[in-house]
């Protein structure tokens, strides 16, 4: 049952009625593992729920020029078949802080390196059947170095203004659901002036519209 606030929200925490009776293993490989559990639901009657288990996390990056234009990674996405541009984007260790493999992938899609990186939000990807956490930065002070990338991804580079990069995550041009989570939340800060001030200036020079 939905509760909500006296302003409108719904609770910020609530209880677990779920109950686990048994958890069957039914497939794995490096990088998921699908479980079935018999559950009691929270109206306390039998069901099953498919989980799917993340090994590693996922990491998204907006890399800002001194320009304020934003670099993207176009590649065809196996999955659901389709090309896709997103911000540059992977798996990461979750042993390690997630800035670090977001700078791995930034490094190996794209060749850059970044002097700066600010957090810009953490997301529950499909919670209704998977465990997988999304970390996300945004980063500037850009060099230029070499690409490495992984020998399954066959890549595309395209920088544009940050501006566009808004309009196409609000037009469905880019789909990704890290990426139009991460320009997002960025537009937010930009329009609430919440971002790192330095950071700040660049996208003022650059006279880059929240709209």
């Amino acid at each position: 049952m939905f509760v909500a606030s006296g302003d409108g929200a719904s609770r910020d925490d609530g209880p677990n009625r779920w109950t686990t009776l048994k958890i069957k293993p039914v497939y794995e490989n490096p990088w998921i593992k699908v479980d079935e559990h018999d559950v009691l639901t929270p109206a306390g009657t039998p069901g099953i729920y498919g989980v799917v288990t993340y090994k590693n996390l996922a990491i998204g990056v907006v890399p800002i020029d001194d320009q304020g234009r934003v670099t993207l990674v176009g590649q065809y996405r196996y999955a659901p078949g389709v090309y896709s541009w997103e911000i540059p984007e992977g798996g990461g260790d979750p042993t390690l802080p997630p800035v670090v493999s977001a700078q791995r992938e930034l490094r190996e899609e794209t060749g850059l390196e970044a002097a700066h990186w600010h957090d810009l939000l953490t997301m529950h990807l499909s919670n209704s059947v998977s465990t997988e956490i999304a970390h996300l930065f945004v980063a500037w002070g850009l060099t230029q170095g070499e690409a490495e990338p992984e020998e399954t991804e066959d890549l595309a580079l395209r920088t544009v203004p940050l501006a566009k990069a808004f309009a196409m995550a609000a037009d469905g041009r880019i789909t990704d659901s890290l990426t139009v989570g991460a320009l997002l939340r960025l537009q937010v800060m930009l329009l609430s002036g919440t971002l790192p001030p330095d950071l700040a200036e660049i996208l003022r020079r650059a006279d880059a519209p929240a709209r």
